[in-house]
């Protein structure tokens, strides 16, 4: 029997805190709740939570900087829960680490789908056969889990590690996936709404509701990705905006 997954969840509102208490405990986790921000970055080091809901709005220190702290030594999903609907606010908690957002009033259900397709995307795959591809070939011929190689860019999806000329990269679960699927693709383009399911884990031919704030946060988190990777928009080396539809592989370089 596996070890019960680990939830945080960090919300001053009481009612909110124990309507996600009792979301994640449902789906299996272990959940432990933090009504501050201090007290919630403390806890995520001490329990290496799989999953953290965050408010934005906390009484002692806002969610964006709760966030930057968790990822200087975390990779649990976060998920952020605002009651604001400015856009800025939610591309804010995006580039301060957060993979996911929800506004409140949310539903449960809602929560807890988004929670399950995250934890679909282990932080350690299960040993598959890798074959080393070359992410410029025709993506039909792509091993399903497997390495990929591209302009001095290594991935191993079983490794969970991208490295950059040598150098390991510290991405985020979502920044990861991301950039796998990319590589995946190769030359073909990946729409936003594609790489919106994709990190739902869903079929790309559902025909589910993407919003434009969906879209946006894929931007975010592909610039979060380039900054990284220290790519450039105008002179990409791996990441290259198809404008107006979405992302594909740069080509290769010889």
């Amino acid at each position: 029997m596996s070890e019960a997954r680990v939830g945080l969840v960090i919300e001053d509102d009481h009612d909110i805190r124990e309507l996600v208490r009792t979301v994640l405990s449902q789906a299996g986790f272990d959940v432990t709740v933090a009504s501050g921000g201090a007290e919630g970055v403390l806890m995520a080091k001490s329990l290496n939570p799989d999953v953290i809901t965050l408010d934005l709005g906390l009484p002692d220190i806002d969610g964006f900087e709760v966030s930057r702290q968790i990822r200087e030594f975390s990779d649990a999903y976060i998920v952020m829960l605002t009651a604001r609907t400015e856009e800025l606010d939610t591309l804010i908690g995006l580039e301060s680490g957060a993979d996911d957002y929800l506004t409140k009033p949310f539903r449960p259900r809602e929560l807890r789908a988004r929670v399950a397709a995250m934890m679909r995307r282990p932080r350690t795959a299960p040993d598959p056969q890798e074959v080393s591809v070359d992410a410029g070939a025709d993506s039909a011929a792509h091993p399903e889990r497997g390495n990929f190689s591209h302009n001095g860019l290594e991935l191993s999806y079983a490794s969970r590690t991208v490295t950059v000329d040598g150098k390991e990269m510290n991405l985020t679960r979502t920044e990861f996936e991301l950039l796998y699927a990319l590589l995946e693709a190769g030359r073909t383009v990946r729409t936003k709404s594609d790489l919106v399911r994709r990190l739902r884990d869903e079929d790309y031919d559902v025909g589910s509701y993407i919003s434009e704030a969906d879209e946006r946060s894929v931007e975010v988190h592909m610039g979060n990705l380039r900054k990284k990777l220290g790519d450039s928009p105008q002179q990409p080396r791996w990441l290259q905006t198809v404008r107006g539809v979405g992302y594909r592989l740069a080509p290769g370089q010889h």
